[in-house]
C-alpha cells in the first residue's frame, strides 16, 4: 500500500462552466485568494490542480479546511486521505476512515466515482470497497438510500481520495473577478449583508459610512466600524478600506432652511447617493451598493427609490431589493454581522411621518435652497479612512 497523505480537497462549481480562458483566470484568482487567507493564518500549504478539483496540502488540514471554506468561489471542502487508485489501497483507506465513525448496527453507503482510471467501473469500485468495509466492521450494513454514514471514494489518474465529510462553503465567484464597488455601510443589519453579497459575487469592497454626528445615536459610528471589522473576516489577507464622511451639516441645513420633515429622509438618501457617486471613481470602483429592500421603510418604497436614484451619477446595485427582513436577518446571523443587543443606533433626524411618494421637483427645490452641491462637496473633501484586515482595525498612520 502506498503511504496515505492527509490533504484538503476543494470543489468549485460555477467556475467550471466558464470558457477555458475565463476559467483559468478565475481559478488563478481563487488560488490567490486562498493563499492570502492561509498566509494570514500562518498556515504553510501547497496547491495541486486537476480537473474539477483543487488540493491543498499542509500539516494542519483541519485548520486549512476551515479557512478555505470561507473563501468565495469555493462550493465545499473535505479533509481527505490521498492514496493510490488501486482497489486494495482504496479499500484499506476506506476501512481506516470508517473505523472511528461506523459502528455495529449502523448502515453505510460507499459513494464511488472514477476518472482517468481503468480496470474497474465506478459500480465495481463501490461494491469491492463496500464489501471490504462490511467484512471488517461486524454488524454494519449497506443502505444506499438512507444510510447513517457515507464514505466518498474518488479514483483518479492522480491518485485515490477517501473522505467522509463535506464542509459546505458559500460558492459565488472569487473576490476580484468583478472589480471594486463602494458600499454604503451603516450600523444596521441590512447594509453589511448587502456588502457580503457583493463580495460573494466577486466584488472587492470599499465601505462608505455617513457619520450623523449629534443627529445620530452615540453608538452609531462604533457599530458601523464593528460591521466593517467583521466583514473583513470574509476577505482574509486583503485590506478593506472604509471612508467616513460627515452628514451632520446636511441635517443642520435641513433644520436651518426648514425643509418639510416629510422630505428629509429622501433628501438624506439622495445625499448619500450623491456623495457615493463622487467617491466611487476616486476609489477606482464601478458601482455603488446599498442595503435597500423594497418597501421596508418609507425611503424604500418604489416611488422613493426612483426619486433617490435620480441623484446617482454611477450605477446603484441593491442586492437585497426583494429580500424579506427575516431572510436578511438569517444571512446576517450566518455571516456573523447580526447584533442581538444593539446600543443606541437612533437617527435623531427621522420625522414622524416621512413621505412614501416624494415629488421629485419638490425635493430638488429643497436641495437648491440648501445648496446641496456645496454640502456634498465639503463632505467628501477629506473623508476619514479606517482600514480593517483579518478581523482587526488597523492603527491609523501618523501624518
Amino acid at each position: 500500500m502506498c503511504r496515505p497523505v492527509k490533504c484538503v480537497m476543494v470543489r468549485y462549481g460555477e467556475l467550471f462552466l466558464k470558457s477555458e480562458p475565463v476559467k483559468r483566470h478565475f481559478i488563478g484568482l481563487l488560488m490567490r485568494n486562498m493563499k492570502k487567507a492561509l498566509d494570514s493564518e500562518g498556515l504553510p500549504h501547497q496547491f495541486e490542480l486537476f480537473r474539477g478539483r483543487m488540493l491543498v496540502l499542509g500539516s494542519e488540514p483541519e485548520r486549512i479546511a476551515a479557512v478555505v471554506s470561507r473563501v468565495f468561489g469555493v462550493v465545499d471542502v473535505s479533509v481527505c486521505t490521498r492514496t493510490s487508485s488501486k482497489l486494495d489501497d482504496l479499500s484499506s483507506t476506506a476501512i481506516e476512515t470508517a473505523e472511528g465513525n461506523l459502528k455495529s448496527g449502523m448502515s453505510f453507503a460507499i459513494r464511488a466515482k472514477r476518472q482517468g482510471v481503468f480496470g474497474y467501473t465506478s459500480q465495481q469500485m463501490g461494491e469491492v470497497i463496500g464489501r471490504a468495509v462490511s467484512d471488517h466492521i461486524a454488524g454494519a450494513r449497506v443502505d444506499l438510500s438512507n444510510p447513517d454514514y457515507e464514505i466518498f471514494i474518488e479514483g483518479r489518474d492522480v491518485g485515490g481520495f477517501v473522505y467522509d465529510r463535506r464542509i459546505e462553503a458559500h460558492g459565488g465567484l472569487p473576490l476580484g473577478t468583478q472589480g471594486r464597488v463602494c458600499v454604503l455601510l451603516s450600523s444596521g443589519i441590512d447594509s453589511p449583508v448587502a456588502s457580503w453579497l457583493a463580495m460573494k459575487r466577486g466584488c472587492e469592497v470599499t465601505h462608505l459610512h455617513m457619520d450623523g454626528g449629534r443627529w445620530a445615536g452615540p453608538d452609531v459610528k462604533e457599530a458601523a466600524v464593528e460591521n466593517h471589522r467583521r466583514l473583513s473576516l470574509w476577505c482574509r489577507g486583503f485590506v478593506m478600506p472604509m471612508l467616513v464622511i460627515t452628514s451632520e451639516p446636511l441635517y443642520d441645513a435641513m433644520e436651518e432652511y426648514r425643509i418639510p420633515p416629510r422630505n428629509r429622509c429622501v433628501i438624506c438618501k439622495r445625499f448619500m447617493v450623491r456623495a457615493g457617486s463622487i467617491l466611487v471613481p476616486r476609489q477606482y470602483a464601478l458601482a455603488l451598493v446599498t442595503g435597500d429592500s423594497l418597501g421596508q421603510v418609507a425611503s424604500q418604497t418604489l416611488s422613493n427609490v426612483v426619486v433617490i436614484s435620480d441623484a446617482a451619477g454611477v450605477p446603484v446595485i441593491r442586492p437585497l431589493i426583494t429580500y424579506d427582513k427575516q431572510e436578511t436577518i438569517d444571512i446576517a446571523r450566518r455571516i456573523g454581522t447580526f447584533d442581538a443587543h444593539p446600543k443606541d443606533l437612533a437617527c435623531r433626524a427621522v420625522p414622524r411621518m416621512p413621505a412614501t411618494a416624494a415629488v421629485l421637483e419638490e425635493i430638488k427645490a429643497c436641495e437648491r435652497e440648501m445648496d446641496i452641491d456645496s454640502i456634498v462637496a465639503a463632505a467628501v473633501r477629506e473623508p476619514e479612512v479606517i482600514l480593517a484586515k483579518n478581523g482587526a482595525i488597523l492603527p491609523k498612520k501618523k501624518t
